[in-house]
């Protein structure tokens, strides 16, 4: 770069997307993905290709309400035109809720602190054609009481094998689950797990295996011996990917909103 160029800026996207009809985040040889799209997207605004990487790599079928990601920005580009741009070359599915200009240090997935993940639940006798995309229809009634009884051996930091879907290629077993809860919103059934990090399937194994609890097939003080055995097999099935959202990523910096931003930096959320 020429003495006296600037540098270019690191952008910091929130995503809202819904999986239904993508592979996931990451690029894939065959399918659509988010990624896929969003860089698709910035190659048409920018005409050359532009890598964006995200906080985590959703699943296929797996929702986000707020995934974020970053890129390096090729030039000094107004920031409220290039979330309205973003938008205008997106699918309806797929939709830009923030931007803003951040450290060139900061990376979306390395300095992601803790990750939310939300499970629903649509617990009726009948399904529903309007909550049917996302959520899991569970007819029988479910103990709601023996579900939660589960919840606390899932918390603090464990081995969490026994949750781990085959292929996953995380270099530890280990995470460490800050608080999960399970709780009413309107008509659904929501699990929120809060955690460092996910193996592959590792929510979905989770709420299989809390479904089976709370329909009577399994005891939920059999979680911490199940969690000891780091054995796959003896869990729960994975619940399905239609249920699950990726809610909120967070970083140090987020309680003082800011403090990584350079000072030409700003953030734009639906400023229409």
């Amino acid at each position: 770069m020429a003495r006296g160029m600037p540098l270019p800026m690191n952008v910091r996207l929130t995503l809202e997307y819904d999986g239904t009809r993508y592979r996931g985040w990451q690029l894939q040889p065959e399918g659509p993905t988010i990624q896929g799209v969003l860089e698709e997207a910035l190659a048409v605004l920018f005409k050359e290709p532009v890598r964006v990487h995200g906080s985590g790599r959703t699943d296929a079928g797996v929702h986000a309400l707020g995934q974020v990601a970053n890129f390096s920005c090729p030039d000094d580009r107004d920031l409220w035109r290039l979330r309205r741009s973003l938008d205008a070359l997106t699918p309806d599915d797929i939709t830009v809720k923030a931007v803003e200009e951040v450290a060139a240090s900061f990376e979306a997935r390395r300095d992601a602190r803790r990750r939310v993940y939300e499970y629903r639940l649509w617990n009726h006798p009948w399904r529903s054609v309007f909550h049917d995309r996302y959520a899991w229809h569970v007819a029988r009634p479910l103990d709601v009481g023996a579900m939660r009884a589960a919840l606390p051996a899932l918390e603090g930091e464990h081995d969490f094998s026994s949750f781990r879907a085959a292929g996953c290629g995380a270099a530890t077993p280990v995470r460490r689950v800050y608080r999960n809860v399970l709780f009413q919103r309107e008509d659904h059934w929501v699990y929120r797990i809060e955690a460092t990090g996910y193996l592959r399937h590792m929510v979905r194994n989770i709420v299989g295996t809390l479904v089976q609890i709370a329909l009577g097939e399994r005891d939920a003080g059999d979680l911490p011996e199940l969690i000891g055995s780091r054995d796959r097999t003896l869990a729960g099935p994975t619940a399905p990917a239609r249920g699950l959202f990726l809610t909120d990523v967070y970083y140090d910096y987020d309680e003082h909103r800011g403090a990584l931003a350079l000072p030409r930096g700003y953030g734009i959320s639906n400023p229409d």
